[in-house]
């Protein structure tokens, strides 16, 4: 189930202990199932795909082009539609629908979201410029981002100048996010570390992409109570 994603909420953080008392920061998100709303055909679009609705949505607050298309798919209107892109549709058909389930065999997932928006910023602030000197000489600019062009030759800014501007509010990607616990009667997703964005923000759900041989923390536990325990035979 590599190809398609969910979408879930953020929740918020908190902490997972194992038997050992190890405390592990984790992101806990909130994951609805998704429904297949349309199946993309390669002969009409060019490529193979499935259409995924997330979330609820009052009727009321939906344009009337949208309520036709829900109510021709004989489904219950959805808050989120997604593309994901398959290689056949042999195993998927409109109406079947996907929760936290796919990741069952899943060690690592990657997360994609936007960031908290941190409004303007200065040059130190959003790019961790060192500032100008704090002591003798320097008149009012210790933490300007110093020069900002050249001569007359070339006489401009050049695109992509690290200067004050927009903070956050970037989609962004996390990848390798090992996955602690699930709770499939909640639909709740336990993942290590933190993830961007606000509390009840929207974030993409996949399974990793890199090939990773990375130990999980629980495999990482068991190898060690197994040396103990080899030790303790020895002795």
């Amino acid at each position: 189930m590599r190809e398609i994603g969910l979408i879930g909420k953020k929740i918020g953080m908190t902490r997972e202990f194992f038997k050992t008392g190890q405390s592990v920061p984790v992101t806990v998100l909130k994951v609805e199932k998704g429904r297949v709303i349309q199946l993309i055909d390669k002969d009409k679009r060019g490529y193979n795909a499935i259409q995924l609705g997330f979330g609820r949505i009052k009727n009321s607050k939906l344009s009337k082009s949208m309520k036709g298309y829900f109510s021709k798919k004989n489904t219950e209107p959805k808050k989120v539609l997604k593309e994901f892109k398959v290689k056949s549709l042999e195993q998927y058909k409109e109406g079947n629908e996907f929760g936290i389930e796919i990741f069952k065999d899943t060690k690592f997932l990657d997360i994609k979201s936007k960031t908290i928006g941190k409004g303007f910023a200065g040059a130190m602030k959003r790019h961790n410029f060192g500032g100008l000197r704090a002591s003798h000489g320097v008149s009012i600019s210790h933490r300007a981002h110093g020069s900002t062009g050249q001569n007359q030759d070339p006489g401009k800014v050049f695109k992509g100048k690290k200067m004050a501007g927009h903070m956050g509010d970037k989609i962004r990607t996390i990848q390798n996010l090992e996955i602690i616990k699930t709770d499939l009667d909640n639909e709740l997703l336990y993942l290590k570390g933190s993830i961007p964005g606000s509390k009840n923000s929207e974030v993409l759900i996949k399974e990793a992409v890199k090939n990773i041989k990375k130990l999980t923390t629980s495999e990482k536990l068991s190898i060690i109570e197994k040396a103990k325990k080899n030790k303790e035979k020895k002795k």
